[in-house]
């Protein structure tokens, strides 16, 4: 312990000095400064949503926002995450960029990802678990998108050797998280690059890392991935409509992980239907790009809720799916499998109008004449034979009638003119007809008109309904013409 003498002499001394009260404040104020700036949430960090329209980018980006009706666009669209760190009590924002399914906007992929933005950039490669059968080239048609357009960055070799090494690190060092505590292998230092941490200065003594499998990171591209299978929920579709079974989503799940363990990728399988691990993803997505903690484990139970992150699968992991396989063989092409179903459409054909039998419609038509009011005298049956002349119908009407009548000369001729004319038509008309359905009906004992004979039968009645007419006249005046 110091005399108190010398200690008053030391206080004294400093509290005289006020340069140095001026520098010991400055001091503060730096170390207070820096202390807050390390702990924001940077500001440069990315992600880049690559798939197929009818995907699902637009609405699983809209659940990871938290917005009910999803803005859809073309081209090249950008949309912002909110996040919160609430172990600082911080705020920031991560930037989504979302390329339009159709490969003629793929040039505009330069402006989501440069050189100066590839280490603070995660990319998401999105397919659809309603067309199973084009999931692998959805797949691999975007890796090949992405790997061509990172070929062409100019990025030093010593930097694009780094980043290829940081993923191969992230895979060596994975530990698989406790859901019991909150330890995580990614550290919360805002000096950190979670995507691309540094390797240490000094190789830890006690540290061993293993050699990747053969098959991990054969497509290394330097930049952290995230494979996404949107539209779980039509997995029940799937087994209803198409008859899959439990071996076709093993079988479709083992190579879909062959593809990520290919590039180093993490797997989520998603609805955002039935909101299933839509948070899961969102919590990996701060833990891969900030560093936050994240505690769960690996997840390959359900077939529509898959969650596998980057480090924790494997070739003996993957080939436990190959148990499960009855009918199916693990070295089958996925195309022969996983085969699109063939739907036919319906040909259209017009509607087929069935023409009405010809001695059907004659018969309909005599019917119709048949029950057809006479043009005649009223009260007259309106079918008569031909033999029957319009004068032996009066005649007998006469005599049968109690009361006599007198009737007008004129008026009598008249009625019994249009009478007998109009028995005379129907009868032609009947037999015209009858002559016709005999004709074309051909029943055996039946003889068959031929043309001669109507045209003289229709030159018959004409000559009888002229002398009819004559003998109407004759009766009407008995003595003949007289003279004026």
């Amino acid at each position: 312990m110091a005399p108190v003498g010398e200690k008053n002499d030391r206080m004294n001394s400093v509290t005289e000095d006020p340069d140095n009260d001026s520098q010991n404040l400055w001091n503060s104020i730096l170390t207070e400064v820096q202390s807050s700036s390390a702990s924001k949430l940077p500001t440069s960090k990315s992600v880049i949503v690559l798939g197929d329209n009818e995907s699902g980018k637009t609405t699983l980006i809209a659940k990871l926002q938290g917005v009910e009706e999803p803005k859809k666009g073309i081209g090249l669209e950008y949309y912002y995450l909110n996040v919160k760190d609430e172990y600082r009590d911080d705020q920031g924002r991560l930037g989504m960029w979302a390329l339009d399914g159709d490969t003629m906007h793929t040039s505009l992929l330069k402006y989501a990802l440069t050189e100066e933005t590839f280490e603070n950039t995660l990319v998401l490669l999105v397919a659809s678990m309603t067309s199973p059968w084009s999931i692998l080239d959805t797949l691999e048609k975007w890796a090949s998108i992405l790997r061509h357009h990172i070929d062409r960055l100019r990025i030093s070799p010593e930097d694009r050797r780094d980043y290829d090494q940081s993923l191969v690190r992230f895979y060596q060092e994975y530990v698989e998280p406790d859901e019991s505590t909150s330890v995580t292998q990614t550290s919360m230092r805002r000096d950190v690059n979670p995507l691309h941490p540094a390797a240490p200065a000094v190789a830890e003594e006690d540290k061993v890392l293993l050699p990747l499998g053969e098959n991990i990171l054969a497509q290394n591209l330097g930049i952290p991935i995230i494979v996404v299978l949107t539209k779980a929920d039509a997995i029940s579709t799937l087994e209803k409509e198409n008859d899959y079974k439990e071996e076709h989503f093993d079988f479709i799940q083992m190579h879909i992980r062959n593809f990520c363990l290919h590039y180093g990728a993490s797997l989520f399988y998603t609805s955002v239907k039935e909101e299933k691990n839509c948070d899961l993803l969102h919590q990996y997505l701060l833990h891969r790009i900030y560093g936050f903690p994240f505690n769960m484990p690996a997840f390959v139970v359900e077939k529509d809720s898959v969650f596998i992150p980057a480090g924790w699968d494997n070739d003996k992991k993957i080939a436990i799916l190959h148990e499960n396989l009855q009918n199916i063989k693990p070295t089958d092409a996925y195309e022969d499998v996983i085969a699109k179903p063939i739907v036919r459409k319906p040909v259209q054909r017009d509607a087929e109008v069935t023409v009405e039998d010809v001695q059907l419609f004659l018969m309909k038509q005599q019917s119709h004449l048949s029950k057809a009011p006479s043009p005649g005298a009223a009260g007259e049956s309106p079918v008569r034979t031909g033999s029957q002349t319009p004068k032996t119908a009066t005649i007998g009407k006469a005599a049968s009638s109690p009361t006599p009548t007198t009737v007008s000369p004129n008026k009598k001729m008249e009625n019994k003119a249009g009478a007998g004319g109009a028995a005379t038509s129907e009868g032609m008309l009947a037999n015209f007809f009858n002559s016709l359905l005999n004709k074309k009906s051909g029943a055996p004992g039946t003889p068959r008109p031929d043309t001669a004979g109507v045209h003289a039968e229709l030159e018959k009645m004409t000559k009888t309904t002229a002398k009819t007419t004559r003998k109407a006249h004759s009766d009407a005046n008995p003595n003949g013409p007289t003279a004026s």
